[in-house]
């Protein structure tokens, strides 16, 4: 299985919806906040250059001279969207390609910072790899999770699936 930045993303975020998702059980298409991701990234990059790249398996919403920059529309979940980044940073080395990452907020909530700055260090490259062999053996086991109410739950797109 290609592991992309959504799933490294889920991993962090919930791993019974890492494991749907890269199960191809994709609930997303009903969800408001997704729908609102997508608008935020399609205003941010109009009329603009380096905007979304595909790279194999992987989607960069922004890369320029110095940074690869990962966008959201909250601050949410930072921890999981520093893994993601760091995954693109690793598939960019992979390819000769050495940048720093940038996270852009969009819709601040949580933080009182617009940005946020992360390298792909030595350390961080070890741990990566420790992680995305967890993915594998997470999305290859024959079933989900269990699913555990948690806060946040509610405006995930995939709760009716795992509560209702």
């Amino acid at each position: 299985m290609n592991i992309t930045g959504t799933i490294v993303n889920y991993y962090f975020h919930c791993q019974r919806q890492c494991w749907l998702f890269a199960n191809r059980i994709n609930m997303e298409d009903n969800s408001e906040d997704v729908r609102i991701g997508k608008v935020l990234h399609e205003l941010k990059a109009e009329g603009k250059n380096n905007t979304e790249i595909a790279i194999d398996n992987i989607k960069i919403d922004k890369l320029d001279d110095i940074y690869l920059v990962e966008i959201k529309k909250s601050d949410t979940d930072l921890r999981a969207v520093e893994w993601q980044t760091l995954f693109y940073l690793e598939k960019l080395k992979e390819k000769g390609i050495k940048r720093k990452g940038k996270i852009e907020i969009i819709e601040k909530k949580n933080s009182s910072k617009k940005m946020h700055y992360i390298d792909l260090n030595e350390d961080k490259e070890k741990e990566l790899q420790k992680i995305l062999l967890e993915i594998e053996n997470l999305i290859n086991k024959e079933r989900p999770p269990e699913a555990i109410l948690k806060r946040g739950c509610k405006k995930c797109a995939y709760y009716e699936y795992c509560f209702l």
